[in-house]
């Protein structure tokens, strides 16, 4: 029994070890399949599509952290660090056909526009643009040397709309009571339930933030394009336009197909350029050492949430803004010391306040600690994710950042009437006071919602100190511009809730900058929680050790197999460091 025993453990190592092993070889193959000459090439071109979409900030657990898959703001550092790196001589762009967001779109903009300043060129193409995203897919490339567009397909950009759907007639008719209570008049996510259309201060605030983002938009790309604003203007709100149209108007350059524009980046590289995945490209190491000191990079998206994750499953992500994951990963990083100052880099609607509050303290401590703390806002940092934000030492947003929305709001729906028109009745026994069965199904008596109320006011006015005391202000001039009001990071820059305007990388100098640190080049970046290497990543995947795993990739490797020894190679270099920067340069997709 006992021999059996190990001999059905020795197989289950032994599948383990294949199925490992079958991964390495296949994206050994994925890797290498291009070409089996060092991915070195002396003239790059890199490329980026933007019809792919990418987290914010790269995934840190399941399949897709095993995969390398990177984020918007790696993009970023990449782009920042191929500025010096004299094989790469310009970037090809596949243009978004429905748009990457305004605030995205943005950023990028200014990250090409950077890059163009060291000298490199930006070639964009387009397959045409359905008006979907509002002006984000002509935004994002805008600032390209040449936008080609592919012929017979149309250029189409909206302006910004918000549409809200209502449900306080369908309510009605099922005869469900909602009793959501908002903080204040402009805290506008209880209006679905609540209202029938917008009222005045939803309408005039969404106005006033379409306003806002249209008129940044519109603002580069007349730039770029080397237009007035109002010609800009007029152009785009005229209407959808053929390719020949855009032509004829200069909103493009040429008219091609995307193998036309690839041609004439390669072509403008020099001979025997290269085409290389900006996704897999890896910049020459920066001139900074850990020695001069590391900002840590902290990044949270999506709602904030209490708790955290303890799910090891390939197929699950970990919530990306957790409270009690965010904060352990800056508290870490205050207790480094090699850290001399902390990004955070926030991109969130929201959520609970608890959470919230968690977090919030968290950078508290981080600045005791003698540590600046410098918020990066992406495409939106709301309610929530401004409560995370007011105690940064700065906060540094982006011209259509949506922002703002400091206000809270919180009830029940009351079901008593919907399940009675069904024939469905209750009773109930309530046993602790008045305030026991506030949460059934039936309404709120008059004691009840008096009780609600006050606990949400408790909440708004925490929330007010919080911001006035980071923001340096009085509860009364928080309270003027807050009440739930969204605004754009342009209008929180002038309202006093943003300090200063620009995307991650300025963040990145600005903690620089606090830190006292060099600001001439790229500092040393580390990200908290670690981000795992390739063999971290199947530990977490299939319960085995590292050990174990490079184990079967050297085994793999002995026995001749090119494809998987190339892909060691690229893992035990990725496993190596904390940034995960040094991700060799990968396929190349094209030689010329």
């Amino acid at each position: 029994m006992k021999t059996f025993f190990l001999s059905m453990a020795g197989a289950f190592v032994a599948m383990i070890l294949f199925v490992i092993v079958g991964f390495m070889m296949l994206f050994g193959l994925i890797l290498t399949a291009a070409s089996s000459k060092p991915p070195s090439p002396d003239q790059v071109v890199l490329s980026l599509d933007l019809n792919y979409g990418l987290p914010d900030q790269a995934p840190t657990g399941g399949l897709a952290a095993f995969s390398g898959v990177p984020g918007f703001t790696d993009i970023l550092v990449k782009l920042k660090g191929a500025e010096q790196d004299k094989a790469v001589k310009g970037i090809y762009l596949r243009g978004s056909m429905i748009g990457i967001g305004t605030s995205r779109a943005e950023e990028l903009r200014a990250a090409l526009k950077e890059f163009k300043a060291s000298g490199k060129f930006v070639i964009a193409h387009t397959q045409g643009m359905i008006g979907m995203g509002g002006p984000s897919a002509y935004h994002s490339i805008s600032a390209a040397d040449e936008i080609w567009m592919q012929p017979g397909t149309d250029f189409m950009i909206n302006g910004v709309t918000f549409e809200t759907e209502f449900l306080k007639g369908l309510f009605d008719k099922i005869g469900l009571t909602p009793q959501i209570y908002a903080f204040y008049e402009y805290k506008n996510a209880p209006n679905s339930y609540n209202e029938t259309s917008f009222t005045a201060p939803h309408r005039e605030a969404l106005e006033s933030l379409a306003t806002s983002i249209w008129d940044t938009a519109l603002t580069d790309i007349a730039e770029d394009r080397a237009m007035t604003m109002p010609a800009m203007k007029a152009l785009l709100e005229a209407g959808p336009k053929s390719a020949d149209q855009a032509l004829e108007a200069k909103l493009v350059d040429k008219l091609g197909w995307p193998e036309d524009a690839e041609d004439a980046a390669l072509e403008k590289a020099g001979e025997n350029a290269e085409l290389v995945d900006l996704n897999y490209y890896t910049a020459p190491p920066s001139k900074a050492k850990i020695k001069d000191g590391v900002i840590a990079i902290v990044g949270g998206e999506g709602a904030v949430v209490t708790g955290g994750s303890q799910s090891d499953s390939p197929f699950s992500e970990p919530p990306a803004f957790a409270s009690d994951n965010i904060a352990r990963a800056l508290l870490d990083a205050a207790e480094d010391e090699d850290v001399k100052a902390i990004v955070f880099r926030v991109d969130s609607p929201g959520g609970s306040p608890t959470a919230s509050d968690q977090i919030w303290r968290a950078v508290e401590r981080v600045k005791e600690k003698g540590k600046p703390v410098v918020v990066s806002m992406g495409s939106l940092a709301a309610s929530g994710g401004y409560y995370v934000s007011t105690g940064a030492d700065a906060i540094v947003a982006n011209r259509s950042t949506i922002t703002g929305s400091i206000g809270i709001f919180g009830g029940k729906f009351a079901i008593e009437g919907t399940a009675n028109k069904l024939g469905v009745t209750f009773d109930t026994v309530s046993v602790g006071g008045e305030f026991a069965n506030a949460y059934g199904v039936a309404p709120f008596n008059q004691a009840q919602e008096a009780e609600v109320k006050a606990q949400l006011k408790r909440g708004y006015d925490r929330f007010l100190t919080l911001v006035g005391e980071g923001r340096d202000m009085t509860y009364d001039q928080v309270h003027e511009i807050a009440r739930g009001r969204v605004w754009s990071g342009a209008q929180g820059k002038e309202n006093g809730l943003v300090d200063e305007i620009g995307g991650f990388m300025t963040a990145i100098t600005k903690a620089q900058e606090l830190a006292g640190m060099d600001t001439s080049h790229l500092p040393v970046l580390a990200y908290f929680p670690q981000r795992r290497s390739g063999f971290e990543a199947l530990e977490g995947l299939f319960g085995v050790s590292a050990e174990t795993v490079r184990a079967a990739a050297v085994l793999s490797a002995v026995v001749g197999d090119d494809r998987t020894k190339a892909l060691i190679e690229e893992l035990a270099i990725a496993d190596s460091v904390n940034s995960g920067q040094s991700m060799a340069m990968g396929p190349r997709l094209r030689e010329r």
